[in-house]
């Protein structure tokens, strides 16, 4: 794992696991991870998609499902108030509002203050209906419920936190959303599949770092869940030049990265993206009313 020094500046640890259908093992796993975390002084921990668990079918998927008010959830809300960290919990298989009549859920990223209270929940607005033939399979519409809103970042201990789930790492427009709030870090707590992490994962980080000027985090699941689900891991930290700072290697562990929002700041000064910004032209393309010359 590598680890970025830089003194004055908080310390962040973005987790990486191998998630099950066992939901006590993963939550041993976590604690552990969130443990060592605060051990180094890392004040905020970022867990991946999927850290309650990973089904092996939509049924026993719907069929560990719960509240935010379930005993998961108050677990880790305990978690926070031992070690006083804040925690993105970055996508938890949370019970629909109708659940008895339609057994539907949603993807969603919490976080937790240091005293384990709930302060924001963001629920994945682009859902993963991907089939590549013979590569990969995987429908999350067929249970999911898309969420309605992007939820304004979040101030914490690092600097304001904008919330996003894997899938939504596709769709820069919700980056540029939560960047023009006032985001300095986004999350992308992810289980990538093994295919699209090979081809995409970090040059799509990169790019989301760079067009919004922000640290980017992304926890991840890595390796074999079961027969039918491997994730690609590699979770990393990216800063707002869009250089790698921090990168897990393979298996089950953490990377730690401190982050320096004078940095930020500096960057969209010398940079002003932002004030560049045409979005007055943005969604509308001309239409042509003659043959140009050519």
């Amino acid at each position: 794992m590598s680890i970025v020094a830089n003194a004055p500046n908080p310390l962040i640890a973005a987790c990486q696991m191998t998630s099950t259908a066992n939901k006590d093992q993963n939550f041993a796993t976590c604690s552990r991870l969130v443990r060592e975390a605060a051990s180094r002084s890392a004040c905020m921990v970022f867990l991946p998609e999927a850290f309650d668990f990973i089904g092996s079918s939509t049924e026993e998927t719907l069929s560990q499902a719960e509240t935010l008010q379930g005993d998961l959830i108050q677990r880790y809300k305990g978690l926070a108030r031992e070690c006083g960290v804040w925690l993105s919990l970055g996508g938890f298989h949370e019970r629909g509002n109708d659940w008895e009549n339609d057994r539907r859920i949603y993807n969603s990223h919490l976080i937790l203050d240091g005293k384990g209270s709930v302060v924001s929940v963001y629920r994945k607005t682009h859902l993963f209906d991907v089939e590549l033939e013979g590569r990969v399979s995987l429908k999350e519409s067929k249970f999911t419920i898309p969420g309605p809103e992007i939820i304004p970042p979040v101030s914490t201990p690092v600097g304001k936190v904008g919330l996003e789930i894997c899938y939504d790492l596709r769709f820069p427009e919700i980056s540029l959303a939560l960047a023009q709030e006032g985001a300095e870090l986004l999350t992308f707590p992810s289980a990538f599949t093994l295919t699209t992490g090979l081809a995409h994962w970090e040059v799509l980080l990169r790019a989301r770092a760079i067009e919004t000027q922000c640290y980017v985090v992304a926890a991840a699941q890595t390796g074999r869940h079961n027969e039918r689900r491997t994730s690609f891991g590699h979770a990393m930290v990216v800063d707002p030049w869009g250089c790698v700072v921090a990168q897990c290697t393979e298996g089950t562990g953490l990377c730690y990265a401190q982050v320096d929002l004078q940095y930020v700041r500096r960057i969209r000064q010398e940079m002003p993206i932002v004030m560049h910004r045409r979005a007055d032209l943005y969604g509308k393309v001309a239409a042509i009313k003659a043959t140009p010359n050519l």
